[in-house]
């Protein structure tokens, strides 16, 4: 199983739209078995996927317990080999007791949840919190890839130096394997010189850049409020044959062989 990390520490840039299609994209149009985890309090990938609950455990489980019992974290989606382990504001406290807690390792909890089903998913996709919190820190330590979604605006650099220097010094302290692949530009507005030149900004600034921009699209809201992943909502809106793009191009980068359709 290889783990993708989608994460920004500015909020607003479609981190939680970006991780829950493609992980749609991977499961249902290519037949991966995946696994998305929600590592957000505000449960966003959870609604989307319709599973957000305060009744079932989630990833605050996993962060508190020492042995929680997986097939009790993980549910089904309504989709048939994408998985989710969801998330709500418990999600703050667990955090909290994890920092006082002086018994056990602190910043591998969830990458030894994920080992103990290695064998059931290809990928695991984790959408992470605005936020370097010791569930992101986590998260990293759990990751083989990352990558960030990008607004192109008065303040799409915020926190960039921030994240690059916390994914070096998690690969430098606690997950050798961890690897940036790159930025990739969201609600990107088509003629519109001024996200042109921000994209070219970011190409020129040294950040790995991904070739394909996720552009706008009226479709991706109302999607949200019919709780389904946008592909489904609107199979040939701009973001969907964006986010289909970007899919591929993270297999191309991330050197893994395409699945038969």
């Amino acid at each position: 199983m290889k783990t993708l990390s989608i994460i920004n520490l500015k909020g607003g840039v479609a981190k939680t739209i970006s991780a829950v299609t493609m992980a749609y994209i991977l499961a249902e149009e290519k037949g991966y078995r995946v696994l998305l985890v929600d590592n957000d309090k505000q449960g966003n990938a959870s609604k989307m996927l319709d599973r957000h609950s305060y009744t079932h455990k989630g990833i605050e489980s996993i962060m508190i317990e020492r042995l929680p019992v997986m097939a009790a974290v993980i549910q089904h989606t309504d989709y048939g080999t994408l998985d989710i382990i969801t998330a709500n504001m418990e999600l703050i406290k667990a955090n909290l007791e994890v920092q006082l807690d002086q018994q056990r390792p602190t910043q591998n909890r969830i990458k030894k949840a994920l080992e103990r089903v290695n064998g059931n998913y290809d990928f695991c996709i984790i959408d992470n919190a605005p936020d370097i919190n010791i569930s992101t820190v986590n998260a990293l330590v759990a990751s083989d890839y990352v990558m960030i979604p990008v607004t192109i605006d008065d303040f799409a650099l915020d926190g960039l130096s921030e994240l690059a220097e916390q994914v070096d010094n998690t690969r430098e302290d606690l997950n050798p394997s961890l690897q940036m692949l790159g930025c990739f530009v969201t609600q990107f507005a088509t003629g519109n010189e001024a996200d042109k030149q921000g994209e070219e900004m970011l190409r020129g600034m040294g950040y790995p850049i991904f070739e394909t921009h996720i552009r706008r699209t009226d479709k991706v809201k109302p999607a949200t409020f019919q709780r389904v992943p946008v592909p489904l909502y609107s199979d040939r809106c701009a973001a969907s044959v964006d986010y289909r793009k970007l899919t591929d191009e993270f297999l191309e980068r991330s050197g893994i062989n395409g699945k038969e359709e």
